[in-house]
């Protein structure tokens, strides 16, 4: 599903962010990407997603080498990844509803398509009865349910979560941590960057720690050894 041989980023100045990265990470896993500020976290989303480009090594993303991908290809890979931040980064001026059905818009879907899908995916995550609120009138907690929703529109084979519960309280981060865990069940791979020691400890699934660039530990049902 993803596979990372050899892979390094050098950014100016000389200095790796990532260094002889190799990674596999098989269909259906629910993996941590784990580590201290300025190992290499945030620079492997973004090889991931294709915002930045590996300076050697070689990515693979569902058997498609993403390596030197061109940038006309970049939204049809992100179509197959759902991709969730810190700050949510919901359209303002849209309902939790619209915010949703905006993805699907955008892909040219049938209104009775978007609205089935975006009923269906706001109860995934629970919030059903906020469809019609604005970001503004939302919790914090409730504005990342509707991210996750939006994430999951076109039904992508990946999630990528960055570091999706580092603005919230220990109630919601619960919440979204089983919410993750319930779409992983439908048989998405979860790739969640974290440096929440309780999350990782708590979940007991594959641990992947990074230092100064390169992978330290990677433990199958393992626990955040920083």
């Amino acid at each position: 599903m993803i596979r990372l041989d050899a892979v390094s980023k050098v950014y100016g100045g000389g200095i790796p962010a990532l260094e002889d990265i190799h990674l596999h990470i098989a269909p259906g896993e629910f993996v941590s990407i784990v580590g201290q500020s300025g190992t290499g976290k945030t620079t492997l989303v973004k090889l991931l997603i294709a915002e930045e480009r590996a300076t050697n090594g070689r990515i693979e993303i569902g058997g498609w080498d993403i390596t030197r991908i061109g940038r006309g290809d970049v939204p049809l890979l992100r179509r197959q990844m759902g991709i969730i931040f810190q700050d949510f980064k919901l359209l303002p001026n849209k309902t939790a509803f619209e915010n949703v059905a905006f993805a699907l818009e955008v892909a040219g879907e049938s209104r009775p398509r978007i609205r089935r899908a975006v009923t269906q995916l706001l109860d995934i995550v629970g919030i059903t009865e906020a469809a019609h609120r604005f970001p503004f009138e939302l919790s914090g907690g409730e504005q990342q349910r509707v991210a996750i929703a939006r994430s999951l529109a076109h039904r992508p084979k990946i999630l990528v979560a960055d570091e999706p519960t580092g603005n919230l309280d220990t109630l919601n981060t619960q919440e979204i941590i089983r919410i993750l865990k319930k779409i992983n069940e439908f048989g998405t791979t979860v790739l969640l960057v974290t440096h929440n020691r309780e999350v990782v400890n708590d979940l007991r699934r594959r641990v992947i720690t990074l230092d100064k660039g390169r992978i330290s530990h990677d433990q199958k049902t393992g626990k955040y050894v920083i």
